[in-house]
């Protein structure tokens, strides 16, 4: 519990638990931040950046409880932008954000509607997804 004192104060006597109280976080300015969702066959992950690229908070289906098959579903990708949001309100003060979305697995939409649908001023959305050229090399001739 902790310790108990005792002030005196004018002839009266006080006595103080050891409450300890809270003070608020001051929230941290973001002028531009960067949302990164990584969406692939097995997970979705999300972090959200300042301009520079470092990272200040992150979430992902998996930390979000969902295990196995289920992080690779829309309703877990949903949940993932849900939480990353939370953390966002909590911890920050944004002005405008940027979202770059990487992969085709099944949360990017959902993850998308759930951004779109809070209250961040939404710049652009980039997709930076990989796109495969050239292929592969086709085999050798066979030798007789």
């Amino acid at each position: 519990m902790g310790r108990t004192r005792t002030k005196t104060i004018q002839g009266e006597e006080i006595k103080e638990e050891g409450i300890k109280i809270k003070k608020a976080k001051k929230k941290k300015r973001v002028d531009v931040g960067i949302i990164h969702i990584n969406s692939h066959f097995n997970n979705t992950l999300m972090c959200f950046t300042d301009a520079n690229g470092n990272v200040l908070c992150w979430s992902s289906a998996g930390s979000c409880g969902f295990k196995n098959t289920k992080e690779a579903t829309p309703y877990a990708g949903a949940k993932t932008a849900e939480v990353l949001l939370e953390k966002i309100k909590a911890n920050f003060d944004v002005g405008e954000v940027k979202i770059i979305i990487k992969g085709i697995g099944p949360g990017r939409e959902s993850a998308l509607r759930v951004l779109f649908n809070s209250d961040l001023n939404i710049i652009s959305i980039e997709d930076r997804t990989p796109i495969p050229f050239g292929g592969p090399t086709p085999p050798k001739p066979r030798r007789v």
